[in-house]
């Protein structure tokens, strides 16, 4: 009988996502066979944020230079901790090949060919001994590229049998195999917004919904909130964090309405834009029913769900929730998805989703020894 030799890495994935809910981390066997991958999450964690670091890191855009490297080097050190109790905790030693770390976003400018996440690759190194890659969107952004979204590479190899894919994490995006190319692009902001309105009401988040499903939408700001301009664009288009903070929340903020009125409208709006988007997407492909994944912390918001699902259903798409751990550390799965391509030297971030230039290979390797 014919073997296939298969490759094995095992790798921890970070990522921190721009709710500032907190750092996730997982422990995953990745497996290639003939260009198949698998995947088995071995351990995984999220570790919410000390009030006082989830303070910095929203305040990271608006810090001097000089502090903002020192933030950079500080949480890059922070990171590498949080990583050695998580090897210590699940009895990892000598079981890692390497670890791939997204960090935390700041600046997203790719119109100026720039891009930069938190969390020094090389103080991540220095405190676990262990090999790291970081910056895995600089190349792309090089290359002219969004640099964003970077996730549909783990969807297309690790999470096959979908026609979309939604991520509702801070920002909500979506990914879409085509019939030409596997395209992606960001949405609108939701879990940074949702969670910043939950706020008002001394709540770091609306639970399952439950505020918003008590709320009464205001039309008015729905329509508005509909007629921004980035909704109109094309793709392949992101969206930097401060969107939802600088953008929407003035918008929303000033208005004598409920907050479980505010978070009613913002799910509407969510759900409008996830359906205007599919709508565009499915435009393109061929007749028939399809099927959403969708992923993110935003997955547990069960109201907010329902209300996609409702907008979608005379599409024919039926939209599925996965396992809990599925949803909950998809990103840093693909991280760690992501790192080990560019372990192996292959690409890893899709031009076809970013508009970058070509594929290419993004990542910075830093070892200590």
């Amino acid at each position: 009988m014919l073997k296939f030799l298969s490759m094995v890495y095992n790798v921890i994935g970070t990522m921190s996502g721009s709710s500032l809910d907190g750092l996730d981390i997982v422990f995953a066997e990745l497996t290639e066979i003939r260009g198949q991958w698998t995947y088995v999450i071995k351990a995984s964690e999220s570790l919410p944020y000390e009030p006082e670091w989830a303070e910095k890191l929203a305040q990271a855009t608006s810090l001097p230079a000089k502090d903002y490297l020192l933030l950079h080097t500080a949480y890059g050190h922070y990171t590498g901790r949080r990583i050695l109790d998580f090897i210590e905790k699940n009895q990892l030693d000598h079981k890692i090949h390497f670890i791939a770390s997204h960090g935390h976003t700041t600046f997203h400018i790719p119109s100026q060919k720039m891009t930069a996440q938190l969390g020094d690759g090389a103080a991540i190194a220095a405190v676990t001994g262990l090999p790291v890659i970081n910056d895995l969107r600089a190349v792309d952004v090089a290359l002219g590229g969004q640099g964003a979204p970077i996730v549909p590479i783990g969807e297309k190899y690790l999470l096959p049998g979908y026609q979309y894919w939604l991520n509702l994490g801070g920002i909500a995006n979506i990914s879409a195999q085509l019939p030409e190319q596997f395209v992606a692009f960001d949405i609108c902001p939701a879990n940074r917004v949702l969670n910043s309105l939950a706020a008002a009401l001394n709540k770091p988040y609306d639970d399952g919904g439950a505020l918003a499903a008590g709320g009464v939408a205001d039309n008015s700001l729905l329509e508005q909130l509909n007629q921004l301009d980035y909704y109109a664009k094309p793709w392949p288009k992101s969206l930097a964090n401060d969107f939802g903070t600088h953008t929407i929340l003035p918008l929303i903020a000033p208005l004598r309405i409920s907050v479980q009125g505010k978070l009613r409208t913002y799910v509407e709006h969510i759900a409008a834009q996830v359906t205007l988007a599919v709508k565009a997407l499915k435009a393109q492909l061929p007749e028939g029913p399809g099927k959403m994944l969708v992923t993110g912390g935003g997955a547990f918001n069960t109201f907010l769900v329902s209300t996609i699902r409702q907008q979608l259903e005379p599409l024919g798409i039926t939209v599925e929730v996965p396992d809990e751990q599925t949803v909950s550390f998809k990103e840093a799965l693909i991280m760690a998805l992501i790192g080990t391509l560019r372990w192996r030297q292959d690409e890893n971030v899709l031009s076809g989703v970013t508009g970058a230039s070509r594929d290419s290979i993004n990542g910075a390797l830093w070892t200590t020894h």
